[in-house]
């Protein structure tokens, strides 16, 4: 192994990881307080908030109330949510929501000039915000407009993240592991860098591309998760992988989904004979929580055999249709199917992760100076099955509030002040490339045939003894061979498939988005994963 000298070593007091609505959101927050260094590895408008189609979930109705959203969401969270973390996110929604609408992001209107409510599944009340069904896209683009021009915000895109750098693994402090920065991979020069920082804040969204047929852009690595758990931070409720009921299922399509709101606004979920079938499995039919939806495809698909199933919007009639949901329509239209007039072809996908990082109640991790927001963190609000359209608002909640306790606690010391330096192993043959290609492969297809939306004890096994395998692979690779994009992924993926493996083998019973069929009914104790 040779020493690879670093293209750029620079200090920060805040560097946000990550730049969906929760990176953002706290970017422009904590640039009131000090220099903030957003990095991205991709362009910041690669995230899952860019495809969020939904809306935002918060009670602005008169006829709505806190108590409504709360109970609503702990009923979908299949008794984990933790109560004072769901009330908390729900009473600050409102004021957030409107902070962000003066920040530029332009929701759809109702006829008196407020906002447009919509109700998804598992909501007893009309309160998600939207902008038709292009709602992530146009908050992104707001806030990246704002983080762009902001004087005190640096951008660095096309960098991978390494690995967190912590006092455990440089100048070790029995007392608390403090994070100083993190180690960066430059993907256009291919060299490395190091940023210093008084506070580092993972939002990197989630670890959809675990799956086979997933949701998520191709950058939803489980990389932050993957780097968190190896400086030291505790990991909750993994096994709860939220599966999107309605991926459009055609095979030029990738991953796109067909909103939760189309089946909001009354859409029919059909067998492949043109039969409703969900009101055999919930009394709230197609608008069930998307656990139960979820888990009633995949047994009509399993029963018959048929590779997918029918959304029916064609009732809604071609006006409404095109006013709600034009990015949808325009979308289905080029894969050559007209909404108006035909049923639309969906199948499930890995679409949003309930467990991560576990954090209190202002985004802290257990690691000193490190705080997680968004997808890739644990808050107990989500518990074994998130309610619709409350995944932008915790984002939303926890930036602010962790940029409130980072001003609050003021002085944070130094940056560190360690030394530390970065080793690169030679560049690979080109016959060792393939490890990589087929570890990918091998991964996403074990983790959607037996970590799926339904598991047992014995496809769990066969999961972690092939996961197992790869990760020694991928250890051999990685110790001797050039940092890449491509292995910082794969090496990422491995190691969240390991710790979803072993969250969902500790779960003996059925809650929420884990279904076992060793144990189809849930234990008498709900209580988190933690590992």
């Amino acid at each position: 192994m040779t020493a690879f000298a670093t293209d750029a070593n620079f200090e920060t007091e805040h560097l946000v990881i990550g730049a969906g609505i929760a990176g953002l959101t706290l970017a422009l927050k904590l640039a009131e307080h000090g220099s903030v260094t957003v990095v991205v590895k991709n362009k910041l408008e690669e995230s899952n908030t860019w495809y969020a189609q939904g809306g935002i979930a918060t009670v602005l109705d008169p006829a709505d109330s806190f108590d409504n959203h709360v109970r609503d969401t702990m009923e979908a969270g299949g008794g984990l949510c933790h109560e004072d973390i769901v009330r908390l996110v729900v009473s600050e929604g409102p004021r957030l929501v409107r902070e962000l609408a003066e920040l530029g992001a332009k929701f759809d209107a109702d006829q008196n000039g407020g906002f447009h409510l919509t109700k998804e599944g598992g909501h007893s009340h009309r309160r998600v915000i939207h902008s038709k069904d292009i709602t992530g896209r146009v908050v992104a683009e707001a806030l990246i407009n704002r983080v762009r021009r902001h004087p005190g915000i640096r951008i660095i895109e096309n960098h991978t993240a390494i690995d967190l750098l912590t006092t455990d693994k440089v100048a070790p402090d029995f007392a608390q592991n403090n994070c100083l920065g993190a180690w960066f991979y430059d993907r256009e020069t291919r060299r490395v860098t190091r940023i210093l920082s008084q506070v580092t804040f993972l939002c990197t969204g989630g670890h959809g591309k675990l799956y086979l047929y997933t949701s998520n852009p191709d950058s939803a690595t489980g990389d932050g998760l993957a780097m968190g758990w190896r400086a030291g931070c505790r990991v909750a409720n993994l096994e709860f992988m939220q599966f999107h009921p309605t991926c459009l299922y055609h095979h030029k399509a990738k991953n796109f989904l067909i909103s939760e709101a189309v089946r909001g606004e009354g859409g029919i979920l059909k067998n492949l004979r043109g039969d409703p079938f969900m009101e055999g499995y919930h009394p709230m039919g197609s608008l069930a929580p998307r656990d139960i939806v979820a888990r009633a495809i995949d047994i009509e698909l399993k029963q018959s055999g048929d590779p997918h199933v029918w959304l029916d919007v064609r009732h809604l009639g071609p006006v409404k249709i095109k006013t709600l949901f034009p990015n949808i329509n325009e979308t289905c239209l080029r894969f050559g199917i007209d909404m108006t007039r035909e049923m639309i072809p969906v199948v499930p996908a890995a679409h949003y992760s309930c467990g991560g990082l576990v954090t209190d109640n202002v985004g802290r991790t257990n690691v000193g100076r490190l705080y997680a927001i968004g997808e890739v963190a644990c808050t107990g609000l989500h518990g074994a099955n998130r309610l619709a359209s409350n995944s932008l608002l915790e984002a939303m909640v926890f930036a602010d509030r962790a940029a409130r306790d980072v001003s609050e606690r003021g002085d944070l010391g130094s940056y560190g002040g360690h030394s530390a330096s970065w080793v690169n192993g030679d560049p690979p043959a080109p016959d060792e490339q393939v490890v990589l290609t087929h570890a990918w492969d091998e991964i996403r297809r074990v983790m959607w045939n037996y970590v799926g939306i339904v598991r047992s004890e014995h496809r769990l096994k066969r999961a972690l003894a092939r996961v197992e395998n790869i990760r020694q692979e991928l250890d051999d690779y990685w110790w001797r061979n050039r940092v890449s994009s491509e292995v910082l992924e794969v090496r990422n993926l491995a190691a969240v498939a390991w710790l979803t493996i072993h969250s969902a083998m500790a779960r003996k019973e059925s809650r929420g988005i884990h279904y076992m069929l060793d144990w189809p009914e849930p234990g008498p104790l709900a209580k988190d994963s933690i590992i």
